[in-house]
């Protein structure tokens, strides 16, 4: 049996970016999903369209691999995400395994990011959100360090704060590796693009 039709082979068919939808919001560490799934849109050349249905923005055509799949941003705000994602896994009938959802960790250092098949919301709001909707943690993650907030900082306005400049740097060059991880991803599925990028570290 190939490799590409292995049964064990965890494949995203829907990839979702969690961020909250207003303007304010734009450019935060918190929306960093959104800013991901908008780049993998882009390296794919599709388009966004609001869904009511899913109370979301979907992205839908093939990757570069010419797979298949689904982009979303919930537009529920982050603590009510799971709604959206599980109106669009109850529509296309897909798997919770099938989602792969992109966020911001503030236990990984800016420059890192880590990827893992299922896990608990480790605190993060719209994770314990699609963890209640899809009624289980089997579905893969791509974490995006965040850095942790200074004493000075309450974790709220540092979530919600923009990154320095300096951060910035940093930030602009994982994304090209982000989509690059996700793009292993489809086409070797999950545990391969963990083994290659989950070690990989980002400097200025």
């Amino acid at each position: 049996m190939s490799q590409e039709n292995s049964p064990s082979l965890m494949i995203p068919q829907l990839i979702v970016g969690l961020g909250n939808p207003e303007a304010k919001y734009d450019k935060t560490r918190h929306n960093i999903g959104f800013e991901v799934v908008d780049k993998l849109a882009d390296a794919w050349q599709l388009s966004w369209k609001e869904n009511r249905r899913f109370q979301g923005m979907i992205a839908e055509g093939n990757s570069r691999n010419n797979q298949k799949v689904y982009l979303l941003k919930p537009l529920t705000y982050m603590n009510r995400s799971g709604q959206s994602v599980r109106a669009v896994t109850d529509w296309y009938k897909l798997n919770s395994a099938d989602v792969l959802t992109i966020y911001d960790d503030m236990d990984l250092p800016i420059g890192r990011m880590r990827m893992r098949l299922s896990g608990s919301a480790g605190g993060h709001n719209g994770m314990k959100s699609i963890i209640a909707h899809l009624g289980n943690q089997n579905f893969p993650r791509l974490r995006i360090g965040i850095g942790k907030s200074n004493h000075t900082d309450e974790t709220i306005s540092h979530v919600l704060g923009r990154f320095s400049p300096d951060e910035k740097v940093i930030i602009d060059k994982i994304f090209p590796l982000v989509v690059d991880a996700v793009e292993m991803s489809l086409k070797q599925g999950i545990e391969k693009a963990m083994s290659l990028f989950n070690s990989q570290t980002v400097t200025k």
